[in-house]
């Protein structure tokens, strides 16, 4: 049978994620988590005082980027990949609030850009991939098979992020914090000089604002099998 390269682009918290990982495990391909691998960066920042709420400090982030190493290594409980930085698993820890509120700004360097691109256009050589993120269909898999752009409005998607953090234990931080995040990360992601978030000129749009995650992948799920056979 034959193997695709499907991209999925959007805006953060329109559920890429999920559908990616249902996609990956319903077709038996790997899943490749790009925006786990912007966080990871950010966290490891982060780590080392590079960047907070009211300082970044760009050129020791660059200068420091050999020294970053990240790899998914296949969690066979959950049935998907997880990240981990330097070999230690970060998949839970890059997912808090002070992680999104910082992450676009990682985004933008364009050497962080450049390393990660690279590490992503090596996971698709031999198709058979599934991956999500905001440059997939544009710049790291300009020819996919399938192209997928996801959007919902802020506000759904900042309730659907809320609710995650708040089934994760987060109690801290409120849906107006979350909806702020939301709104400033459409803004940079949208105006970055490097590879910012555009719709690819042949990607299907999705907007699942009045979508259940079974309908969404359902549609995706049959475009996929269309291409394949």
């Amino acid at each position: 049978m034959k193997k695709i390269t499907i991209a999925i682009d959007g805006h953060s918290s329109t559920g890429k994620s999920t559908l990616a990982k249902q996609l990956a495990k319903a077709l038996n391909y790997v899943y490749v988590d790009t925006g786990a691998m912007y966080r990871a960066v950010t966290f490891y920042a982060m780590q080392q005082g590079i960047i907070s709420a009211t300082s970044f400090q760009k050129d020791t982030l660059i200068q420091q980027l050999n020294q970053i190493h990240l790899s998914f290594v296949f969690n066979e409980k959950l049935g998907h990949a997880e990240i981990y930085l330097n070999d230690v698993n970060v998949e839970s820890v890059i997912r808090s609030i002070r992680v999104s509120n910082l992450v676009s700004q990682i985004a933008a360097v364009s050497e962080v850009r450049t390393k990660l691109v690279e590490q992503q256009k090596k996971y698709g050589i031999d198709k058979g991939v599934v991956m999500d993120g905001r440059d997939i269909g544009t710049v790291v898999f300009p020819n996919a098979e399938l192209k997928v752009f996801m959007t919902a409005s802020p506000e759904i998607r900042a309730q659907r992020r809320f609710s995650e953090l708040q089934e994760k234990g987060d109690t801290t931080t409120s849906f107006e914090e979350v909806l702020k995040n939301v709104v400033e990360r459409d803004e940079m992601d949208s105006n970055r000089a490097d590879s910012p978030l555009m719709q690819a000129a042949d990607a299907l749009v999705i907007d699942n604002s009045q979508l259940t995650k079974e309908q969404q992948f359902n549609v995706i799920l049959n475009l996929a099998n269309e291409r394949i056979n």
